[in-house]
């Protein structure tokens, strides 16, 4: 979809809305278009935000004055089990009206922290390829504009993009994980970007190469041998022990919500028995507060294959939980 020439908002950090062709300054709701001026392409054109659609509760369009941008990335395409994941940034905000802007866990309110939904980034249709540079491209938008990144998925595919651009902030970066599966595999079904193997490429653009992979518990033999051996893999028991140790560190977080258990959560892709609820989910939003958090993504929500909905609404819920503890770090 090509955005209107009247109805498109270009905004730098400190900067006003601009005014559009008719004289009347108009924030669209069609597109967004965000500078991606760096130091080494001083005259990149922007990166566009799709705006069309629903719009998480409590959030704006207009960046200006905000700490958190929440984006999100409709894309499944190496979905490997059930697709239906480019649902997801939809369902998530189509559901978060029915929650309160007021979280009594953290005692902070949506209310009173500017944030901003910039919508989906556009992204090509097919290969995982081109979809990475997108996100990596969106994501530096929104650190640009001075904002921390929420990145709703969409597949976990996506990750590394983001992954990449906080990392070139955040040198000593740590990644933390929440994910049933350990996503480590160099390939998977003949692609290298593929859902399965998103921490392998997380790895890749990450320049720590610190990765916390928080109770894992699908993978290969191989898989396994490497958590094991790098000690990367956190036992659900050491969680908040091994977050502690971090305090301090910037952290971005990924959340594949097949971390939760199917019982609570079945609306996703590859769901695994044997995962946790939100009290598990709380106690690390407990010691998140006290951490540097710079960057997070959650992915993987399937909505059209929880027909009750309540697997929308629990993701909705950690978008919630994501928004407050960003904006109290920023």
């Amino acid at each position: 979809m090509q955005p209107h020439a009247e109805a498109c908002l270009r905004l730098a950090p400190g900067q006003e809305a601009t005014e559009c062709r008719s004289g009347r300054i108009q924030l669209c709701s069609e597109s967004l278009l965000l500078p991606t001026v760096t130091a080494a392409n001083p005259a990149s054109p922007g990166h566009t935000f799709d705006t069309d659609g629903a719009i998480y509760m409590g959030a704006r369009r207009d960046p200006a004055g905000c700490r958190v941008g929440l984006f999100g990335v409709p894309y499944d395409g190496t979905t490997s089990f059930r697709p239906g994941t480019r649902f997801g940034p939809a369902a998530i905000r189509e559901v978060s009206s029915g929650l309160e802007t007021y979280c009594p866990q953290l005692n902070l309110d949506l209310e009173e922290l500017a944030f901003a939904d910039l919508g989906a980034v556009e992204i090509p249709f097919g290969a995982p390829e081109p979809v990475v540079a997108a996100v990596r491209s969106a994501t530096t938008a929104v650190l640009d504009l001075g904002l921390a990144p929420l990145m709703l998925g969409g597949e976990h595919s996506i990750s590394s993009g983001a992954v990449a651009a906080v990392a070139e902030r955040h040198a000593d970066l740590v990644l933390v994980q929440l994910d049933a599966h350990a996503d480590l595999r160099q390939t998977w079904l003949g692609n290298q970007h593929s859902h399965a193997c998103a921490m392998r490429r997380c790895l890749e653009v990450l320049p720590s190469g610190a990765l916390l992979q928080i109770a894992i518990r699908s993978g290969t033999r191989v898989e396994f041998e490497e958590l094991r051996q790098q000690r990367r893999l956190v036992p659900r028991p050491q969680m908040v022990a091994a977050l502690q140790a971090l305090r301090g560190q910037p952290l971005y977080l990924t959340v594949d919500l097949d971390w939760f258990d199917p019982a609570v959560l079945p609306g996703t892709g590859t769901p695994e028995p044997g995962g946790f609820l939100w009290a598990d989910f709380a106690e690390l939003v407990a010691e998140l507060r006290h951490h540097r958090l710079v960057g997070a993504d959650i992915v993987e929500l399937a909505p059209q294959l929880d027909p009750s909905g309540v697997s929308s609404v629990l993701a909705a819920k950690v978008t919630r939980s994501l928004l407050l503890l960003l904006g109290a770090a920023a």
